[in-house]
C-alpha cells in the first residue's frame, strides 16, 4: 500500500484512492490530504445495452467497494472514464495501430468523456456516486500528426489515445467543460463537495 504523506492533521477516517493511475494519484495530492493508494480488481466489461453514465458509475462505485474491503473503516474513491464519439465507447487503445483508428476517427469531431466518481464511506456503507461529462473538441488531423503526436507520447493506456496534460493539447481545438481535472480521470470540484459532506474540509 502506498501513502502519499500530508502535513495537515486531520480527525477524519483514513482516505484511499482504488487506483493505481499516476495521473489520479497526483491529482488527487493537490487536495493536500494523507491518503493511500490500492489497486481494485474488477471486471472492466461493458454490460448488455448499459450506458456510458451507467458504466463509469458502476465501475467507479465496484473498483472503491473491492479496495475498501482491505479499509474497514476508510473513505475510498473509486473512479472510471470512458470516451465517446457518436455514442461508440473508446476504450484505451492499446497499441498503436488501434489509437491511429482512434485519433483518425475523433479528428474534426467533439469527443464527449463520461468520467464516473464515487466515494464509499466503509463504516455507513454509503456511496455517493455521479458522472461528470466533458467534451473535447479537436482539430482536423492528417495521419502524419497523429503519428507523430503517438511516437512522442505513446498514450496506449489511456481512454482516446491521449494525454490531455501533455502534448495531447495540441490535438484540440476547443475544451468544454466544468472542471478540467475531469478530462484527467478525477473530478475534483465534484469529490471535493462529497468529501465535505462526509465531514472532510478542503482546505
Amino acid at each position: 500500500m502506498n501513502r502519499t504523506p500530508s502535513a495537515l492533521k486531520t480527525n477524519h477516517p483514513a482516505i484511499v484512492l482504488a487506483s493505481t493511475s499516476p495521473f489520479r494519484r497526483e491529482l488527487l495530492g493537490k487536495l493536500g490530504l494523507a491518503f493511500d493508494v490500492g489497486a481494485p480488481d474488477v471486471d472492466e466489461q461493458r454490460h448488455p445495452h448499459e450506458t456510458p453514465e451507467q458504466l463509469v458509475r458502476r465501475l467507479a462505485e465496484a473498483k472503491a467497494k473491492a479496495v475498501a474491503r482491505q479499509h474497514p473503516d476508510a473513505l475510498v474513491i473509486g473512479s472510471d472514464q470512458v470516451a465517446c464519439i457518436d455514442e461508440q465507447i473508446l476504450g484505451k487503445p492499446g497499441n498503436r495501430d488501434r489509437a491511429i483508428e482512434q485519433l483518425s476517427l475523433a479528428s474534426g469531431k467533439r469527443v464527449t468523456f463520461y468520467t464516473g466518481l464515487c466515494l464509499y464511506n466503509n463504516r455507513t456503507d454509503q456511496a455517493r456516486t455521479s458522472c461528470e461529462l466533458f467534451h473535447v473538441h479537436f482539430r482536423d488531423l492528417d495521419k502524419q500528426q497523429i503519428e507523430r503526436y503517438l511516437d512522442r507520447e505513446q498514450p496506449y493506456n489511456c481512454a482516446g489515445s491521449f494525454k490531455s496534460e501533455g502534448l495531447g493539447i495540441a490535438l484540440f481545438r476547443r475544451l468544454e467543460g466544468d472542471d478540467p481535472n475531469t478530462l484527467i480521470g478525477l473530478p475534483l470540484i465534484r469529490l471535493i463537495s462529497f468529501l465535505e459532506a462526509e465531514g472532510v474540509q478542503v482546505p
